[in-house]
């Protein structure tokens, strides 16, 4: 199995004052699961929010499973970042198991505020901006774990229209996964809004999985299991790449009638690695 850290298959956003919800984190098993203080709260109801955050997480239930969990702050500058990062440096402190999910990072001066408060703690940032997107590879560089492209913010910063089939996020989503791949950053693809569409769910990890993401957001309990189905290697995927493995080693450069070479023995090699976690 993936490391749910370092080739996380799934990233389920859960609204951080329903604590019923998080309490069925362990059920579900997602590789990362959010604790969402930004999107899913109302202004009026942060601070009850942060205080819902505390309590669901003082019994050690919810991080007792496989899932990283993590809980999402309000962006960088925010009236409610403070508040929030200080919430989640006090529970990495206690249990030494909460990470945090920073959204519309838009370059290393971000990264660099929030690890001036948690240097040690698992970190994932929000791509969903223009600036964020030109500014990728930068802030990726500068020191977190991994991020996620938000598609849906990202057009409405452009002023564009989302679109069934995508063409309007393809560039930045491409330009994202590849800045993730040169800095040695993991990448979490875009949401699929339709919670109840598992086919095009399915349909949209498989493109993203192309494109060279890992996991995919997701925004109902029903989308982790996909998600896991999408990113996980299938037997015919694990078979190929034993093979591919094989034929080198015996100097043989066809297999199943396709010519082999280094980059194809590269691929085989991390995809078993990736499989083994």
């Amino acid at each position: 199995m993936p490391s749910a850290l370092t080739a996380p298959r799934s990233m389920l956003f859960m609204p951080a004052g329903r604590p019923r919800m998080a309490a069925k984190i362990p059920e579900i098993g997602p590789d990362l699961a959010v604790l969402d203080l930004e999107d899913a709260v109302a202004t009026e109801a942060k601070a009850a929010a942060r205080q819902a955050v505390r309590d669901c997480l003082a019994d050690g239930v919810v991080l007792g499973g496989r899932s990283v969990v993590l809980v999402r702050v309000n962006e960088v500058g925010s009236p409610w970042f403070e508040d929030d990062l200080a919430l989640v440096r006090e529970l990495a402190g206690t249990s030494g198991a909460v990470g945090v999910v920073v959204p519309k990072v838009e370059g290393p001066q971000d990264v660099a505020t929030v690890r001036d408060v948690l240097p040690d703690a698992p970190l994932v940032v929000g791509l969903e901006s223009g600036l964020g997107v030109l500014e990728a590879r930068s802030i990726l560089a500068s020191g977190p774990d991994g991020c996620y492209f938000g598609a849906e913010d990202y057009i409405a910063d452009l002023g564009g229209r989302r679109t069934e089939g995508g063409a309007e996020v393809l560039y930045a989503r491409s330009q994202v996964v590849l800045a993730a791949a040169v800095t040695g950053r993991f990448a979490i693809d875009q949401a699929v809004v339709a919670v109840r569409d598992d086919d095009r769910f399915t349909a949209d990890a498989e493109r993203g999985r192309d494109l060279g993401y890992i996991g995919k957001i997701c925004l109902h309990p029903r989308q982790v299991e996909l998600a896991h189905q999408s990113f996980t290697p299938t037997p015919a995927e694990r078979e190929h790449a034993r093979r591919v493995l094989e034929a080198a080693a015996e100097g043989v450069g066809v297999v199943d009638g396709l010519m082999v070479d280094r980059v194809h023995l590269e691929q085989a090699r991390a995809l078993l690695q990736r499989d083994q976690g």
